[in-house]
């Protein structure tokens, strides 16, 4: 989904770690959230994870429940995998799964 020569991840959680995906919770919410929702209202805007989302488009999104964003996806799409936009589309956040880590 997110892919560049470029593009280095700004962390990385071995998948198979005890704990893997609330760790991915953690990150998630320290390090992107802050960037996505910034100050004021916290909505973003995230493509649906799965086939049919990119049909879709850009979704906003208030997440009311943070952490736990990444966790909750993949109990829906069995992968944690997904992208967001800040609402004003500047910042680009995204969590992948690249062979045994996130």
């Amino acid at each position: 989904m997110v892919a560049g020569i470029d593009v280095e991840p700004t962390l990385t959680i071995d998948a198979a770690m005890p704990g893997a995906l609330e760790q991915l919770d953690l990150q998630w919410h320290e390090k992107a959230w802050p960037v996505l929702a910034g100050p004021g209202s916290g909505t973003f805007l995230i493509l649906p994870p799965g086939s049919g989302g990119v049909a879709i488009g850009w979704v906003p999104v208030k997440d009311i429940a943070p952490p736990g964003l990444p966790s909750r996806i993949a109990a829906v799409t069995r992968t944690a995998e997904f992208v967001a936009l800040s609402a004003d589309g500047t910042h680009l956040c995204a969590v992948t799964e690249e062979e045994y880590e996130y």
